[in-house]
């Protein structure tokens, strides 16, 4: 039994005992052992310590000794963390196919808001301040500290200019708010009144972040005509989240007829949402006839899946609360057909085949429609969206340096030209563009009406008859701008784009209805080339005057002329419009 004592340095070991002297030298992660006879390296690192002797012992022999893991129990670890990492990526994976799931089954479980007549914000409010501040920023500059003279005689023209800019950012700022909520007026009115051109833009803008591909191509008789661009049916995952015998959560192979039942609940789920925003954004719309089309897995083009008509009535009646209800689209619409079909037994067929058009004549005028109006194939239609425009203030002020580069005299207008009944005269080259009429009465309930028609005077068809409840016709070019109070007059303004009108239409007829005779009342057309007074002729017993007319040369040119007419109808509007062809029941 021996005894003695250690002494011990930071890197450094000593060991004094009967059975001699031992030193270690270096950290524990590599020290080297000397004494007793032999000399050693050894190795630490966590739990595990290794040590090699390196000759010298007593007996002349190498001893190794090690505590380091196995070879096997290494390939354990290894086998584990491999099944830990695939449990994880399983898990992963049945969390995003639920997801999925469940967001493309629900999307017609959310509500659109409907639209309304846009809200046209006011100008910002300009003061005094402002525009002196702007002035003074003007003159000043390029002026030093130091120039005291010519500082002050800056700071006097910025504060002689300044009302001036005030008053003239405040007139137009107002001019354009009032532009802004007539031309709000305007798109409201043609969006109720089932304006084409209107209801598709309105619409396909809200199907622009749609999952499914929505787009509006067409207008008739309160019906709004959609195709959908359905997702394809080999794109849906193979497998999907299901319980073993043991109740864990596997991942199982999902069967044709399971896997075309979910792609039957993903088309009814954005059938419905888009029947629901189209519905939201043009509350004219009464009923649409919406085609579904997606790519044949046998021939990969687009075909035509599912068709029909669904009304406002049968869509917003209807509790939308789960996933499973997206699938009575098929029993809501008329005349529905749709490619997935059930069988004699139950079950729903497991072919895919596209619908024949031509045993369906409203789908096939349907898309050729849409051909028409999107100049593209099918096989491209939803594979590109339009970058949103960016936004613009349109109440942006214009610069002092600007103002006032622009602030010299300027040419006066030219003087109203007053016509008598029967004068006419050929208007300027510059004003059949861009021609404003405007209607001024101390009768509030007097309106402005406008007929277009052909070489003898009468309409093509009641689309011709621009009234308060049809103010747009000719794809625009004969808009009414609706009414506004100015001092004690009701004014109506209407524009017209005379060189835009189809060629079948050689007059514009500018006409008035009236429920008492037209006191004070008169018809102004003006443009940036002139300013044509016409009058009302007082006539008591009329209800209705026809007071000007617009018409082409003779010749068929582009020339168009003015003719003051001033005739009276004492049968009113209707028999006014009847006798140029409206159909009034």
């Amino acid at each position: 039994m021996g005894f003695g004592f250690r002494v011990g340095v930071p890197g450094l070991s000593v060991r004094v005992s009967t059975r001699g002297v031992r030193a270690s030298v270096g950290p524990r992660i590599a020290r080297v052992h000397m004494g007793s006879g032999r000399t050693s390296v050894s190795s630490g690192l966590g739990p595990f310590f290794a040590s090699t002797s390196l000759g010298g012992g007593g007996r002349g022999t190498t001893r190794r000794r090690s505590s380091g893991p196995s070879a096997a129990q290494l390939e354990r670890a290894r086998r584990a963390a491999e099944r830990a990492q695939q449990e994880a990526e399983r898990d992963a994976l049945i969390a995003q196919l639920k997801e999925l799931r469940r967001q493309t089954t629900s999307v017609h479980l959310q509500d659109f808001p409907p639209a309304r007549l846009p809200i046209v914000s006011r100008p910002p409010a300009l003061d005094q301040d402002w525009a002196l501040s702007a002035a003074s920023a003007f003159h000043l500059r390029g002026l030093g500290v130091f120039a005291r003279a010519d500082r002050a005689a800056a700071r006097r023209r910025a504060r002689q200019e300044a009302p001036a800019y005030l008053a003239s950012e405040r007139a137009r700022l107002a001019q354009k708010h009032q532009q802004l909520a007539a031309s709000a007026d305007q798109w409201w009115q043609a969006l109720t009144m089932n304006d084409e051109e209107t209801v598709c833009e309105a619409v396909n803008a809200a199907f622009a972040d749609n999952p499914a591909a929505g787009c509006a191509v067409g207008v008739r008789d309160g019906v709004l005509s959609v195709l959908m661009r359905q997702q394809d049916l080999d794109t849906l995952p193979d497998r999907m989240p299901a319980l073993t015998p043991g109740g864990r959560t596997t991942l199982k192979k999902l069967t044709k007829r399971d896997r075309l039942l979910w792609w039957l609940t993903i088309m009814g789920s954005n059938v419905i949402a888009t029947l629901k925003e189209a519905f939201a954004s043009a509350p004219g719309i009464t009923a649409i006839d919406l085609a579904v089309l997606t790519r044949m897995s046998e021939t990969q083009r687009l075909g035509v899946v599912a068709y029909g008509q669904w009304t406002r009535r049968a869509i917003e009646t209807t509790p939308w609360r789960e996933p499973r209800d997206a699938l009575h689209f098929l029993d809501l619409g008329r005349d529905v057909s749709c490619s997935v079909t059930v069988t004699a037994s139950g079950n729903l067929s497991t072919v895919v085949k596209p619908l024949d058009i031509e045993r369906l004549p409203s789908l096939r005028e349907l898309l050729e429609t849409a051909l028409d109006e999107g100049e593209q194939s099918l096989d491209d239609f939803g594979d590109v969206l339009e970058p949103a425009s960016p936004l613009i203030n349109p109440y942006e002020t214009v610069p002092f340096a600007q103002w006032r580069q622009s602030a010299a005299p300027s040419p006066l207008p030219p003087s109203p030209v007053h016509l008598a009944p029967g004068q006419h005269l050929p208007l300027p080259e510059a004003t059949v563009r861009d021609l404003t009429a405007a209607f001024g009465s101390l009768d509030p309930d007097a309106d402005l009406v406008l007929l277009l028609t052909g070489a003898d005077g009468r309409v093509g068809g009641d689309e011709d008859f621009v009234f308060y409840n049809q103010p747009i016709a000719a794809q625009g070019a004969v808009r009414l701008l609706g009414k506004s109070s100015e001092e004690t007059y009701s004014v109506q303004r209407a524009a017209l784009d005379l060189a835009a009108l189809p060629p079948h239409l050689h007059r514009v007829i500018l006409a008035i209805g009236m429920g008492r005779p037209a006191e004070g009342a008169g018809l102004q057309l003006h443009s940036i080339a002139g300013c044509w007074v016409l009058p009302v002729p007082p006539d008591p017993a009329a209800r209705a005057v026809v007071i000007a007319e617009l018409y082409r040369s003779a010749d068929g040119g582009s020339a168009w002329h003015l003719r003051s007419v001033g005739q009276g109808w004492p049968g009113g509007l209707a028999d006014l419009a009847r006798a140029h062809g409206v159909v009034i029941t």
